[in-house]
């Protein structure tokens, strides 16, 4: 007789947390009811209210990350915690606990490794004009650097399966995190999926931690600096051109001078046309190494993920393993 083993995941919720005292129990207690069997764990980073106190007394795990920003709480996180399926959101009530579900059945039953809730109309009202236009900005900017994988790349109610977190490398410090996330995706071309929810609004009292031109400074030089990482054959072939252009501007009057008179009056041109050829060259040059250097990076990236395990089958894949071993022993 052959017995059906049901593996149930382990789920945990991740709630990174800044002085959201108005909202984190009221986001924890959600998340208990919508999952029931998940553990919720709040990482407070060094919040000056009460948010640990609420949190712990509404039933999460809290843990202080004394290293101040998003990306470094993340981090943290994803190191700390084995699960088999990790919903991480915000703390600021503005994502509802009770789409956790579908995000969850969604990473399964698609079997992808991140599936990302993204915020319907956020556009139109992200807290502040500022966020809204940079998110239509960066969004756009994305697509033409990184791929069209991804809608809303700043969205922070995510699910991920236990290969893309324990292979996330993890190295930004701030809201940039998300960013992070959506190129490690769409470098090792992961299987992704995006779903539509309602982005709702702060409660009063709570407050937003993002600062349009501080933070949106932070996430172009992310974006540069990704695009260095992942792509340097078109970053540093960028510069190039830039400067071959620059080079043979410079460049042409001097030879047209010289056709014509057989001198060269303008020394000092020419020297800094020839410069920026030669820069360009060696740009040129360095981009080409470098591309082959990110190549292998990424195929050690594939392989550690591939590495990891993918998590516990779950109903039907539970049921044909079991199923083949009864007749191994037979």
């Amino acid at each position: 007789m052959v017995h059906e083993v049901r593996y149930e995941p382990t789920i945990a919720v991740l709630l990174p947390c800044y002085n959201e005292e108005p909202t984190i129990a009221d986001v924890v207690q959600r998340f208990r009811e919508a999952l029931p069997s998940a553990t919720i764990y709040v990482y407070d980073n060094n919040s000056k209210d009460l948010t640990a106190l609420r949190a712990r007394a509404a039933g999460a795990v809290v843990v202080r990350e004394p290293r101040q920003g998003k990306g470094n709480v993340v981090r943290r996180m994803f190191a700390d915690i084995d699960a088999d399926i990790y919903l991480m959101a915000d703390g600021d009530g503005t994502y509802a606990p009770e789409d956790a579900p579908l995000l969850i059945n969604t990473l399964l039953t698609e079997r992808c490794d991140m599936v990302v809730g993204t915020r319907r109309g956020v556009t139109n009202d992200a807290g502040r004009q500022g966020h809204a236009f940079g998110n239509r900005i960066f969004n756009s900017l994305y697509k033409r650097l990184f791929g069209r994988d991804f809608t809303d790349i700043f969205s922070g109610y995510r699910v991920f399966s236990r290969r893309f977190v324990k292979s996330f490398p993890a190295v930004s410090g701030g809201f940039e995190v998300e960013t992070e996330m959506s190129v490690h995706a769409s470098q090792l071309k992961l299987p992704v999926s995006e779903i539509a929810l309602d982005y709702g609004r702060r409660v009063e009292g709570s407050s937003s931690k993002l600062s349009t031109w501080r933070d949106g400074a932070k996430i172009l030089w992310m974006f540069a600096m990704l695009m260095k990482e992942t792509q340097p054959l078109r970053f540093f072939g960028a510069f190039a051109e830039l400067f071959m252009i620059a080079g043979l501007l410079f460049m042409a009057p001097v030879l047209i001078e010289y056709f014509e008179t057989g001198l060269v009056s303008r020394l000092p041109t020419w020297v800094l046309s020839v410069a920026l050829v030669i820069l360009s060259m060696l740009m040129a040059v360095t981009g080409l190494i470098l591309d082959s250097v990110s190549r292998g990076r990424a195929e050690q990236k594939r392989l550690v993920y591939l590495s990891l395990s993918a998590g516990r089958p779950a109903g039907g894949a539970a049921k044909s393993l079991a199923s083949e071993r009864s007749q191994h022993a037979a």
